[in-house]
């Protein structure tokens, strides 16, 4: 999969996401289902935009023991996502259990990504609430070094951080990045965050944008928009 831009589709229910769809016609974006969508309209809805044509980057963000996560990813693994991340501060034995479960007897499995901390978190609150005291470019690669040892095959960080993690894990260790606003845009809950163009010349693989796009009076406007100033 080449570079690429992620419409985040945090909607309610099934019905509010398949209307948003529609409109983009046979475009088929790629499309990220997070916990909102998913617990909400359940396993099928994977299920249905994988049959229905659309990549799609399973946004779960599994945090648990090793075991239980193998457990969970073995049967999140057969849904038809493309992607499914996890928390890499869960530890490299659960990423490496993570591995192990998402892979199918056939030795086929979607991409597996870590997030390294949530763009919503700056350093103050790191230091302040979770006590990790390291700074936090310093953080994000330890993270990403301990789930490229655990054989994962990229993370979910800041574009602010793309470049450092592809100086200390190579090139291609995939980076996708959330936190994407235009520069005349809201930043709402993010902290860290960059323009789609900015996103590119930091390195960026993907880039996850969400209400930019939902929120927008001409959705498929504004996503060819991202996909040119991303990818072009």
């Amino acid at each position: 999969m080449g570079k690429d831009v992620i419409i985040a589709c945090d909607f309610a229910g099934r019905e509010e996401t398949l209307s948003f769809l529609e409109a983009f016609g046979p475009g088929r974006p790629f499309v990220k289902i997070g916990m909102e969508l998913f617990y909400a309209a359940g396993p099928d809805i994977v299920r249905e935009l994988h049959a229905r044509g659309h990549k799609i980057f399973l946004d779960l963000k599994l945090h648990d023991i090793p075991n239980t996560v193998e457990k969970a990813m073995r049967v999140l693994s057969g849904l038809g996502a493309d992607v499914i991340n996890l928390h890499a501060a869960g530890t490299r034995a659960m990423m490496e259990a993570a591995l192990a479960g998402v892979t199918r007897p056939d030795g086929g499995r979607p991409l597996l990504l870590a997030v390294t901390q949530l763009t919503s978190t700056g350093e103050d609150a790191m230091k302040r609430e979770l006590l990790i005291d390291r700074a936090l470019p310093d953080v994000v690669l330890a993270y990403a070094q301990n789930a490229k040892a655990a054989g994962l095959d990229g993370v979910v960080c800041s574009p602010l951080e793309a470049t450092v993690i592809h100086a200390g894990c190579g090139a291609g260790f995939l980076t996708v990045t959330p936190g994407v606003r235009f520069a005349d845009g809201e930043r709402g809950d993010q902290a860290r965050v960059a323009t789609p163009a900015a996103a590119k010349e930091l390195g960026s693989d993907y880039i996850v944008v969400g209400r930019p796009i939902t929120k927008a009076a001409d959705p498929v406007f504004v996503w060819r928009r991202c996909i040119r100033e991303f990818t072009h």
